[in-house]
């Protein structure tokens, strides 16, 4: 049976992308007449949620109003956002408590999971936000999560503490998400997911013959690879049921992968087009995607120095002007991907009132690399955005208090998540 995103009724086709060089995208707004062929939310819309960390962070001064509100008087980098001044939220004096780790760059394992002293001696990471999100609602869709980096790297991590690397070609993904597979190649994938639920079997067999004579700890270490062993093998009985549904039509030509390494800039807009597909596909829910800093100089125009280097500027006025021509190329990728998701009408609303965007960095203040009064703005999900939202600068909000809403609006019944204080922060309201 064709499932109703797929519908091949009188609904409009989404054939007419806008092709630019190299490949790259532009959809059309998503009208009324393309919903049959493309939403499986009908008459409703699900909801979404993204997440995005810049790893190298953003420097305060010209990011964060001197006043707070919605009134406030926004900076160089706000001001690129300024056509979506009441789609977003600006807040200052949130961190994950405990975050001194075995480096300065630490925090990047933790900002979605808040646990605590990273990358130290008995360090075991928790399970982050996303995958919390897609372990519940992931099987509503063909791929329950996306983990998206710009250097393999990623924020998503599992609930026995190991990460999941991040996707970086958005050729491959373009080709994962929209381009059916031969005859051959979809019986060669099915075989496949029986050869794993084999295995699987055999493995929890064995483990079962084992347990009998351990001690209580090694019991409890194997009951918790076990369950790591049923739920994957969940999840393979829901990908072996998506295997053979046909994929999204939707007509575009393939992109091509950015070839300059240190063009970080069109890597980020590049993958925002194809996050933006894969959400008005409806072919995931939950995406993080980390954008990650270099050790070199990007590609823009007026940059000459290594990016890492220009992060510890030490308050050197010419390296905080040079960061700031980064910085403000980061924020312009920003308002293209909210303007993009804004576009896209579903159900009477914008896909950007569907999907909640968490954008931020892991360091308040990378020169030091400072773990505390995080930058973080959240876009859009349907809450009442309300401009600049200030919490105390030297006692921090715990961030992970924003986590427990932003749960909630996905349809988790949850009151807490990894070092949260209470159910919600100052700011955010549905």
């Amino acid at each position: 049976m064709t499932p109703p995103y797929l519908s091949t009724g009188k609904a409009l086709s989404r054939r007419h992308f806008l092709r630019g060089a190299g490949g790259a995208m532009m959809g059309l707004p998503f009208l009324e007449a393309m919903t049959p062929a493309f939403s499986r939310a009908a008459p409703g819309s699900p909801k979404r949620f993204v997440a995005m960390c810049a790893t190298l962070g953003f420097h305060g001064p010209h990011l964060f109003p001197s006043t707070a509100g919605v009134d406030y008087e926004p900076g160089q980098y706000l001001s690129k956002l300024k056509d979506y001044r009441s789609d977003f939220t600006l807040f200052s004096g949130l961190s994950h408590p405990d975050q001194q780790g075995n480096n300065g760059h630490a925090s990047e394992m933790t900002w979605l999971t808040s646990a605590r002293r990273p990358g130290l001696a008995g360090f075991k990471n928790s399970i982050s936000l996303d995958q919390l999100i897609a372990n519940e609602i992931g099987s509503e869709t063909r791929y329950p999560f996306l983990s998206l980096s710009t250097n393999g790297r990623s924020m998503s991590w599992t609930a026995n503490g190991v990460e999941i690397p991040g996707e970086t070609s958005p050729a491959k993904l373009f080709k994962a998400l929209f381009i059916q597979g031969s005859e051959a190649e979809v019986a060669a994938e099915m075989k496949n997911f029986k050869r794993g639920r084999s295995i699987l079997d055999t493995v929890l067999g064995e483990a079962k013959d084992l347990g009998k004579g351990l001690g209580e700890r090694d019991r409890e270490k194997l009951d918790e690879y076990l369950t790591s062993v049923r739920d994957l093998e969940i999840r393979l009985q829901e990908s072996e049921g998506w295997v053979q549904k046909p994929k999204p039509q939707i007509g575009a030509e393939p992109p091509k992968d950015i070839q300059d390494k240190n063009d970080a800039i069109a890597k980020q807009r590049l993958m925002n087009e194809m996050i933006v597909l894969a959400l008005q596909t409806d072919s995931t829910r939950t995406i993080t995607f980390q954008l990650a800093g270099m050790n070199a100089v990007p590609t823009i125009p007026g940059v000459k120095s290594d990016w890492h280097n220009l992060s510890h500027h030490g308050k050197d006025p010419a390296k905080i002007d040079e960061l700031k021509i980064i910085e403000e190329a980061e924020f312009d990728v920003l308002a293209g991907f909210l303007g993009k998701l804004k576009s896209v009408t579903e159900n009477g609303r914008s896909l950007l009132d569907h999907t909640t965007v968490l954008y931020g960095s892991n360091l308040g203040n990378a020169s030091s690399h400072d773990w505390r009064n995080l930058p973080i703005i959240v876009a859009g999900g349907g809450f009442k955005h309300q401009g600049y939202v200030a919490h105390d600068e030297k006692e921090n909000t715990p961030l992970a208090n924003l986590f427990v809403p932003i749960a909630q609006r996905m349809g988790l019944e949850v009151d807490s998540f990894g070092s949260s204080s209470a159910a919600g922060v100052k700011g955010l309201e549905a």
